[in-house]
């Protein structure tokens, strides 16, 4: 269990990027979605132990996070969001390299899981190939191969699947789910169907602050009855946006269709409709922006 009580931190410039954030994490995959910037990347940092909170808590397995940080990084596995590799350097020795690094001195065992893990990936048949060739999804594999070197209780993988292919996204998808059975994995991502597709609980995160949390169904049942659809004229779209929370918008065979939050059905133009994790995430942007503008006023 991982658990997350006030965190705060707030960086030079006055950005306020993590705001009281309180977080409780099982085993499992948990899901952490918000938009770029909403803070995720520094809540990830903060719980690596790759910067210092300002208050808080941070306890995993009885362990003191923010104080006992180096007893942390030895059950940990972290995925940045941008991770480099070298080009040159085929995908078998890096990955011994990284092994190295970890702790792994013995040579007999250190080949035993680079091999391991370079299997689990599905990177063996490319494991000597230099990691310049690889393609954005094989890279990605390649960061939670090393991310799981030293058997981790702990991952952390910041927007894994963007720019991903669909093939490579659901191969990535999947590994991440075989890994989330034992252990516990947070996914920080701005992609909804990442969320909907494998998280049992998770949590939206919009400027620093935590806007909901819990299971992904029974977050999407708060909609229930409240998502309405109607397909308008493009000359009438703006009127419709001023007059109504529009989740979202789409063309359908050229033509916007709407999806908008409503206690009521908002006249008999508008059909009911089942409503999804995104609906909840856009209504909670479009909240968040609104008081924004309200603030600033």
């Amino acid at each position: 269990m991982l658990s997350i009580k006030n965190l705060n931190k707030t960086y030079a410039n006055g950005v306020h990027a993590i705001n009281n954030v309180s977080l409780e994490i099982p085993n499992g995959l948990y899901g952490l979605l918000g938009p770029n910037g909403a803070g995720k990347s520094s809540l990830m940092r903060t719980i690596a132990t790759l910067q210092e909170a300002d208050s808080g808590s941070i306890h995993f397995n009885g362990l003191d996070v923010l104080r006992q940080g180096e007893q942390l990084r030895r059950q940990l596995g972290y995925l940045p969001q941008d991770f480099g590799v070298y080009p040159k350097v085929s995908a078998i020795d890096l990955l011994n390299h990284f092994a190295v690094l970890k702790g792994l001195t013995n040579s007999a065992e250190r080949k035993q899981v680079v091999e391991s893990l370079l299997q689990q990936t599905n990177l063996w048949d490319a494991r000597k190939r230099h990691l310049g060739t690889y393609s954005g999804g094989m890279r990605q594999r390649f960061g939670i191969a090393q991310a799981l070197l030293g058997s981790p209780k702990l991952v952390i993988v910041d927007e894994p699947t963007a720019g991903l292919d669909p093939d490579e996204r659901n191969r990535f998808l999947n590994l991440l789910a075989e890994i989330g059975e034992n252990v516990v994995v947070i996914l920080s991502t701005h992609i909804v169907e990442d969320v909907t597709d494998l998280c049992p609980r998770m949590a939206m995160i919009v400027k620093g602050q935590v806007l909901v949390q819990g299971e992904p169904n029974t977050v999407i049942e708060t909609l229930k009855s409240k998502v309405w659809r109607k397909s308008v004229s493009k000359a009438a779209l703006a009127e419709y946006q001023k007059q109504f929370t529009v989740l979202a918008t789409r063309l359908v065979a050229g033509q916007p269709q709407i999806n908008v939050f409503s206690d009521h059905q908002p006249d008999d133009s508008f059909v009911a409709v089942e409503p999804d994790l995104e609906d909840v995430y856009f209504l909670h942007l479009r909240r968040s922006a609104a008081e924004s503008v309200s603030l600033a006023a």
